[in-house]
């Protein structure tokens, strides 16, 4: 099986990142996924492709890239394992524009977005955060944070919800993001993404494993 063969993504940390844990205003973190194949290749090159074009996008520096993490489909039994990554990137472009740089990058490698919650896909490119903004305000975050589960499934937000609404609740999100930006607070939560990843319950992160140590 092409996906449980040992996927190496070297690890890049800039010193300044390394050096200084403070909320930067233009750091963009993004996470990717995919379980399906798509026209790069298997879900592993196709992470490596969206990172490459992330990468050569204008206005956009990288930072840091995670190790690649094997999960479960979510809900369980939906699909095959995803191999899950995350990104961050000294970004000037609004959040709104880099949000379509993003879809460009998933529609490039045949993503639609035109069906249901949570399926398989070949790509799937989710912007976190944009430094410490707060989008549209505080009020909407907070409200698509706080959906019920049952409600997360039918339900999607018509505009950017930033921090993304559910980043908080995912170990796949969270297990990666904790390798290149521990210290990154949220800012309706008062929470750095290791702390979030400390606060999950067990079962958040079962199955999960890195691709390489």
């Amino acid at each position: 099986n092409e996906q449980r063969q040992p996927v190496v993504l070297v690890k890049h940390v800039s010193p300044e990142m390394s050096r200084n844990p403070s909320q930067k205003a233009n750091l963009a973190l993004v996470a990717l996924g995919a379980n399906l194949p798509s026209s790069a290749g298997s879900p592993p090159e196709s992470l490596r492709f969206a990172l490459k074009k992330l990468s050569q996008l204008p206005q956009v520096v990288p930072v840091a890239f995670s190790r690649f993490w094997f999960t479960p489909a979510f809900p369980a039994g939906s699909g095959p394992e995803y191999v899950n990554a995350a990104a961050s990137f000294r970004c000037t472009l609004p959040p709104e524009q880099l949000l379509r740089e993003l879809h460009e990058i998933e529609a490039e490698l045949g993503r639609r977005r035109d069906g249901g919650r949570w399926q398989s896909r070949g790509l799937d490119l989710d912007l976190l955060a944009h430094g410490d903004l707060v989008l549209p305000d505080a009020a909407v975050q907070d409200h698509w944070r706080r959906l019920p589960p049952q409600d997360q499934a039918l339900r999607a937000p018509p505009h950017l919800i930033l921090p993304h609404p559910r980043m908080q609740d995912r170990g796949f999100v969270l297990a990666p993001l904790a390798e290149i930006a521990p210290n990154w607070v949220h800012p309706r939560l008062g929470l750095s993404v290791a702390q979030m990843l400390a606060a999950l319950p067990p079962q958040a992160l079962a199955g999960m494993r890195p691709a390489s140590a």
